[in-house]
């Protein structure tokens, strides 16, 4: 049987970014872009939030021994991008624990790595200073706080070479069957272009133009 999260896999991020719009709930998470076209993660949050040290060691991440398989690693460094939260070590570890992808706000290193690995890796950049005794490790599975949106563990993350794209769980059906119809109307509006309709009439026809609007 299909479920919710099969149904989410199907859609792309900007479907479900207009039904996000179309329902008054803020999700897109603006800065955070793939490191390949071909990224693709899409499962429940696992978070985590770094902090500035204030004269104690730094802190690295051992949370991933707990992060189930499937999930995608969602991490909030506050957006910093001299010193990174992420790399190789990491990576290697998360696909051998097959995890889904990782979201970073903040910056990742070790690039190379992931891209022979094949693991979807989004982040606000690459840089290659560790964050070593420059950041800490203050929480696991609270929610976090990503340009704007909060994401609670569990929330469900779809990312792909658009950006990335957080959906609250209590409101997972909701978005996916809107955004399964908004996908629909485009799909019908391409087929009617080239069947010899007009952009113009085939928009107006299938209600393009009211799709992102609030319901």
């Amino acid at each position: 049987m299909t479920t919710l999260v099969d149904r989410l896999v199907a859609l792309p991020t900007a479907a479900v970014s207009d039904a996000l719009d179309a329902l008054g709930l803020p999700g897109a998470l603006h800065g955070i872009t793939p490191l390949t076209d071909t990224a693709r993660a899409v499962g429940p949050a696992f978070t985590v939030r770094y902090e500035p040290i204030t004269g104690e060691p730094g802190t690295v991440g051992d949370f991933l021994d707990d992060v189930p398989a499937g999930s995608v690693v969602v991490i909030d460094n506050a957006g910093r991008t001299d010193c990174t939260v992420w790399g190789g070590i990491m990576t290697g570890a998360a696909t051998a624990r097959r995890i889904a992808g990782t979201v970073v706000h903040g910056v990742c290193r070790d690039v190379a790595t992931a891209v022979e690995l094949g693991y979807p890796m989004f982040s606000a950049g690459r840089f290659m200073r560790t964050g070593k005794d420059r950041v800490r490790c203050v929480a696991v599975q609270q929610p976090v706080r990503i340009s704007g949106v909060t994401i609670a563990p569990d929330d469900l993350i779809t990312a792909d070479a658009d950006g990335a794209v957080a959906v609250g769980a209590q409101h997972l059906d909701a978005v996916v069957e809107l955004a399964e119809r908004i996908e629909d109307t485009e799909r019908r509006i391409v087929d009617a272009v080239r069947t010899g309709s007009t952009l113009r009439q085939a928009r107006t026809e299938l209600g393009y133009h009211t799709l992102q609007s609030r319901t």
